[in-house]
């Protein structure tokens, strides 16, 4: 699927990375990936404007890549096998209703990023959270 012009031009424009995350990914001791339901050419943008491709290179999925979009477990499922990690032993950052279902489907623990989003959305979630300087946290209790 081709990114709209207008849509590439306001990402160009007005995109930014949340607020802490970098830091918040620098403290977490476990390997990281992007699960998303954009498709590899959005996240090249989106992560690339951000300064995050980098970082996520080579640990990037898309639901391009499998049957089911959330919130079907697929994705999740696809991503932590690639990671070689249990879902069990996994951790999703979600600030949606369909994310946070799909995590649960796969049997993934779920965290709820309400910063953006009204916290009702991300309810389902096992613990909700306003700052990315909680991640640490809440990743590091997951057992």
């Amino acid at each position: 699927m081709e990114l709209d012009a207008a849509v590439c031009d306001g990402f160009r424009r007005e995109l930014a990375p949340v607020a802490g995350i970098e830091e918040a990914l620098e403290e977490i001791e476990l390997a990281t990936c992007v699960a998303s339901s954009g498709s590899h050419e959005k996240m090249r943008l989106t992560l690339g404007l951000t300064g995050l491709w980098d970082r996520f290179a080579g640990r990037i999925f898309s639901a391009d890549e499998v049957e089911r979009g959330k919130p079907a477990p697929d994705l999740f499922l696809h991503a932590a096998s690639r990671m070689f990690t249990p879902p069990e032993r996994c951790v999703v950052v979600e600030d949606s209703p369909f994310g946070i279902a799909a995590a649960k489907a796969a049997g993934i623990r779920a965290l709820g990023f309400a910063a953006a989003t009204p916290t009702a959305r991300v309810g389902g979630a096992d613990a909700v959270f306003t700052s990315m300087a909680e991640l640490p946290g809440l990743v590091a209790s997951t057992g």
